[in-house]
C-alpha cells in the first residue's frame, strides 16, 4: 500500500465529510477519499485560506448521487453540449457556469485553479458578483460531463438550465434574506405583545409569575433570531477576522450580542426585563435596509444590453440588396456580409468560401484558423482576407461580447484613484469605529452601565462606511447609463474615470472628423491613362466591398451597383492599401509609396490605383466634415489639448487649421508613427484620449489612457477601444467628457456627506442618548440617501449636459 493511504474503515474525508470506504489517502494527520478533495485542500493550504474550513466543516459535502458520472450523463449528448458551449473551435471550448455556492475568496481561488485539479482545463476565471464561472477546455484531454462531475464533487454544482438557449438562471439570493427577515418580522411583533405590560408601565399590577413567563418566552422568540437571522453579519464577521480584516460586520456582530447578553443577563438575574424588543427590533430593521439595498441596486442595474446600447450595425443581404441592420435586429436565420477585420457578431455558418478567421478575441491564441464552407463560425471571431457571407444560428449573446471585450488581454491596468481612496477609508473607518465604540463604553460605564451599553451598541451600529463604498460605483454606473443612452457605450465603470483625467485629445481624420462613404469622388488618371472603363470600375468595386475601410466604402458607394467578380489572395495593409486578383488582374488600391508611385496627387483625400503592375491614376475624395465640427473642437479646445494624426496626405492642412489653431497637425502617419507619438505625449505626463477609426487605429487606440472608436452604419468594432461612439453623436463628445468630470465631484461630494452625517451620528451616539433602535433605523438611511444623491445627482449632471437618461 501506498504511505500516503491507509485503510478507510470509519474515517470520514476532512474535505467532503463523506465516509471513506476505499483504503484512504492520508495527508499529515488528515484523511481524504479521493485525490480531489487531497488537491483541493492542498490549494486552499498553499495559500493560507485554510479558514475556509472554519466556515465550513465540510465544504466539498454533496447530496447523495450528486456527483455521480450517471446524474451527469446527458451531458455526453453533442446536442447538450453544442447549447452549453460559447466557443468550441478544434480541441478548445469555452463554456459559462452560474455556481450558487461561490461565496468567498477561497471559493473564487479553488476555481480559478482548476488547471490543478483537471489538467485538461486551459483556464478558469470567476465573476464574483454574478456568482459566474468561465473556463476553456481542451476537448482532447477532458470532457464536459467530467468537469462537471469535478465541480460537483468539491461543492461547487453548476446550475444548469437547458430549458433557454442563453443558460440563464433565475436568481433566487433573496430568498434567504426573506425568510431571515420573516424569522425577525414575527419575533419582534410577538415580542413586542408581550412586553405590553413594560410599555404601558403596569408591571406592578401584573403577576410575577407571568412577568418572568413573558420574559422567557420573549428569549425563546429572539434566539432563532439570534441563530438564524443575524448568522450573516457573524459569519461575515469571523470571515473577515480570520484574513485579518475588521469589516463593516464586526461592530453590527458586537452590537447585536452586547444587547442579546445584556437582555439575558438581566432575564436570569431577575434584575430586569433586558432589550430583546429593541434587539430583535434592530435585526429586523437592518435586514429591511439590506432588502432594501438590494432591490434598490438592482433597479440601478449597471449590466447594459449589449444589443440596446452598441451602436454597431451589420450588412444584411436582402431580396433587395445589402442594406445596414443594427444588431438587436440581427435573427437567426439572417445572412450577413463580414468584411476584413470585422468581429463576427453571433454564431454563424459559413457560406461558399473559404476563410481565416483570427478568435484571439476569445482564446488569446493569434493564428488564424482555417474555415471552409459549411462550417460553424463563433461569435467574437474576427474575418482575416476577403468579405465572407454567413448564415446566423444563434440570436446575438446579450452579454458574451461584453465579456471577451473585458478579458485581461484588453485591460488597461490603470489604478484608479478614487476606488483605491474608498478602499483604504473602509478598512480603517472600522477599526476607528470600534475604539471609539469601547472608550464611549468606558466613559459612561462607571456612570451609568444602561447608558454604557446604549452609548457602545449606538455607535457600533449607527456609523457605516457602507455609503463610502457604495458612491464611486452607484456614480459611475449611473454615468454610464446616460452615456448608453446617449449612444456611446463604454467597457466599464474605470473608462469613466479616466476620462475625468484626460488632457489630451487626439484624432484620426478619415471617418471621425469626416463622414464615412459621404465624400465627393472623381478619379484623375496619370499623363499617358485614359479614364476607367466599366470593366475596370467593376473589378475596382469588387476588390473595395472587402475592406471596411472609410475610403474603401466611398469607393464602393460611388461604384455604383452591378455584378461583383470573384476576389482572390485579397490582403489588405493597415495604413497603406489593399490588394487582390479580380479576373486574373492584380489589382492595387492605397497609398502612392503601396502602389509603386513616386509623385504627389491633387488636394483631398487620395487612393492610388495600378493594375498589373500599370499605375493607373489616383481617385481624389473631397471630404465633407461633420456638422458642427468647428464648435465641437473649438469647446474641446478650451479644456484639452488637441492633435490630429492622419494617414492621409497635407493637402488639406489650411482647411484644418481653422480647427486646429495650435497647429498640432501630423500627415502621412502610418500606424506605428501614430502609436509612437501618444507613446512620447504619455512619457511627458499627458493623459492621452484617442478618437479613431476602429478596424485601423487599433494601436493607438489601446496605447492611448482612454480610446474612443467612432461608428458610423459598419461593423467597426475593435476589441482595443475602450468605448464606441455613434458617429451621429460625435458633437457630444465634450459633454460626454464635461460629464466624466461632473461625476468625479460628485463621487468626492457624497464622501464629505457621509462624513458629516457619521461624524454627527457618532456624536449623539457617544453621548448615550441614541437608541440602538434609531441606530439601526439610520444605518441603512445613510447609505440609501448617499446612493440616492449620486445616483439622482449624475442622472441631473447629464440633463443640465444635454445628455438625458
Amino acid at each position: 500500500m501506498n504511505p500516503d493511504q491507509t485503510a478507510g474503515t470509519q474515517k470520514t474525508c476532512f474535505h467532503c465529510g463523506e465516509t471513506i470506504t476505499t483504503p484512504a489517502i492520508r495527508n499529515a494527520e488528515k484523511y481524504f477519499c479521493c485525490n480531489g478533495c487531497r488537491q483541493v485542500y492542498l490549494l486552499l493550504n498553499e495559500s493560507n485560506l485554510y479558514s475556509y474550513y472554519d466556515l465550513n466543516p465540510t465544504p466539498g459535502k454533496t447530496n447523495p448521487g450528486q456527483a455521480e458520472k450517471a446524474g451527469f450523463a446527458y451531458l455526453d449528448d453533442p446536442a447538450v453540449i453544442d447549447r452549453l458551449t460559447l466557443h468550441n473551435e478544434g480541441t478548445l471550448a469555452t463554456v459559462i457556469f452560474k455556481i450558487p455556492s461561490i461565496h468567498c475568496s477561497s471559493c473564487v481561488y479553488v476555481l480559478e485553479k482548476l488547471y490543478k485539479l483537471d489538467p485538461g482545463i486551459r483556464s478558469s476565471d470567476v465573476d464574483f458578483l454574478r456568482k459566474e464561472l468561465s473556463f476553456e477546455y481542451d476537448t482532447s484531454r477532458t470532457q464536459l460531463r467530467k468537469i462537471v462531475t469535478l465541480l460537483a464533487s468539491i461543492g461547487y454544482e453548476p446550475q444548469i438550465d437547458l430549458t433557454n438557449s442563453k443558460n440563464t438562471i433565475h436568481q433566487t439570493s433573496r430568498q434567504d434574506l426573506y425568510i431571515k427577515l420573516g424569522i425577525a418580522g414575527f419575533a419582534f411583533g410577538n415580542i413586542m405583545l408581550l412586553s405590553l405590560p413594560e410599555y404601558l408601565a403596569i408591571r406592578d399590577k401584573v403577576d410575577p409569575l407571568l412577568q418572568t413567563l413573558f420574559r422567557v418566552l420573549s428569549l425563546l422568540l429572539a434566539l432563532p433570531v439570534l441563530l438564524v437571522s443575524a448568522r450573516g453579519y457573524f459569519k461575515g464577521a469571523l470571515t473577515g477576522l480570520r484574513q485579518g480584516l475588521i469589516n463593516i460586520d464586526f461592530p453590527v456582530s458586537l452590537g447585536i450580542l452586547s444587547l442579546f447578553g445584556r437582555s439575558v443577563y438581566e432575564i436570569i438575574s431577575g434584575s430586569g426585563s433586558g432589550y430583546l424588543d429593541s434587539f430583535v427590533a434592530l435585526v429586523f430593521l437592518l435586514l429591511l435596509g439590506k432588502l432594501f439595498q438590494d432591490k434598490s441596486y438592482a433597479t440601478l442595474s449597471f449590466e447594459r444590453d449589449y444589443r440596446s446600447y452598441f451602436p454597431v450595425s451589420v450588412i444584411k443581404k436582402t431580396a433587395a440588396g445589402e442594406v445596414n441592420i443594427s444588431l438587436s435586429k440581427l435573427k437567426t436565420g439572417d445572412r450577413i456580409l463580414i468584411r476584413n477585420g470585422e468581429i463576427i457578431p453571433a454564431d454563424a455558418i459559413l457560406i461558399r468560401s473559404n476563410t481565416q478567421i483570427d478568435y484571439s478575441f476569445v482564446t488569446g491564441e493569434s493564428a488564424p484558423v482555417e474555415k471552409s464552407a459549411g462550417d460553424l463560425l463563433y461569435a467574437g471571431g474576427r474575418q482575416v482576407g476577403g468579405a465572407i457571407e454567413v448564415d446566423v444560428v444563434k440570436p446575438v449573446s446579450q452579454s458574451y461580447l461584453t465579456q471577451l471585450w473585458n478579458k485581461d488581454l484588453y485591460r488597461k491596468h490603470q489604478k484608479s484613484p478614487l476606488l483605491s481612496l474608498t478602499d483604504r477609508i473602509s478598512r480603517n473607518f472600522t477599526a476607528g469605529l470600534v475604539l471609539i465604540a469601547i472608550a464611549a463604553a468606558g466613559y459612561w460605564a462607571s456612570q451609568d452601565l444602561p447608558r454604557a451599553v446604549n452609548a457602545f451598541t449606538a455607535v457600533l451600529i449607527v456609523a457605516c462606511p457602507c455609503a463610502l463604498a457604495l458612491s464611486a460605483p452607484f456614480t459611475l454606473g449611473t454615468a454610464m447609463r446616460v452615456f448608453g443612452n446617449n449612444h456611446f457605450y463604454l467597457k466599464n465603470m474605470n473608462v469613466v474615470e479616466a476620462l475625468d483625467k484626460i488632457d489630451t485629445v487626439i484624432f484620426d481624420k478619415t471617418g471621425t472628423l469626416t463622414y464615412s462613404g459621404k465624400s465627393a469622388v472623381k478619379f484623375r488618371p496619370i499623363a499617358g491613362q485614359m479614364e476607367l472603363t466599366r470593366t475596370e470600375k467593376k473589378r475596382i468595386r469588387s476588390l473595395v466591398r472587402h475592406s471596411g475601410h472609410p475610403l474603401s466604402q466611398s469607393l464602393y458607394r460611388w461604384l455604383g451597383e452591378g455584378q461583383l467578380l470573384k476576389v482572390t489572395n485579397y490582403r489588405e495593409v493597415p495604413g497603406q492599401g489593399i490588394e487582390g486578383f479580380v479576373a486574373d488582374h492584380q489589382l492595387k488600391l492605397g497609398s502612392a509609396g503601396f502602389t509603386g508611385v513616386s509623385q504627389k496627387a491633387g488636394p483631398g483625400s487620395s487612393v492610388w490605383f495600378s493594375q498589373d503592375g500599370i499605375c493607373r491614376g489616383y481617385f481624389r475624395l473631397d471630404n465633407e466634415y461633420r456638422p458642427g465640427l468647428g464648435k465641437t473642437l473649438a469647446r474641446l479646445s478650451r479644456n484639452y489639448a488637441l492633435a490630429l494624426l492622419s494617414g492621409d496626405n497635407d493637402r488639406e492642412r489650411e482647411s484644418l487649421l481653422q480647427y486646429f489653431p495650435a497647429g498640432e497637425l501630423h500627415f502621412n502617419q502610418s500606424p506605428f508613427e501614430k502609436l509612437s507619438f501618444i507613446r512620447q505625449r504619455q512619457k511627458s505626463g499627458a493623459k492621452v484620449l484617442m478618437v479613431g477609426d476602429g478596424l485601423n487605429d487599433a494601436g493607438s487606440l489601446k496605447q492611448s489612457n482612454v480610446g474612443v472608436s467612432v461608428s458610423e452604419d459598419k461593423n467597426a468594432f475593435s476589441p482595443a477601444c475602450d468605448g464606441i461612439l455613434s458617429a451621429g453623436e460625435f458633437s457630444k463628445l465634450p459633454d460626454f467628457l464635461l460629464l466624466a468630470k461632473d461625476a468625479g465631484r460628485i463621487i468626492r461630494l457624497s464622501f464629505l456627506i457621509s462624513f458629516l452625517y457619521n461624524g454627527i451620528g457618532i456624536g449623539f451616539a457617544v453621548t448615550g442618548n441614541l437608541s440602538p433602535l434609531i441606530s439601526a433605523v439610520l444605518m441603512p438611511v445613510s447609505s440609501i440617501s448617499v446612493v440616492a444623491f449620486s445616483t439622482l445627482a449624475t442622472r441631473y449632471a447629464g440633463r443640465r449636459r444635454g445628455l438625458p437618461i
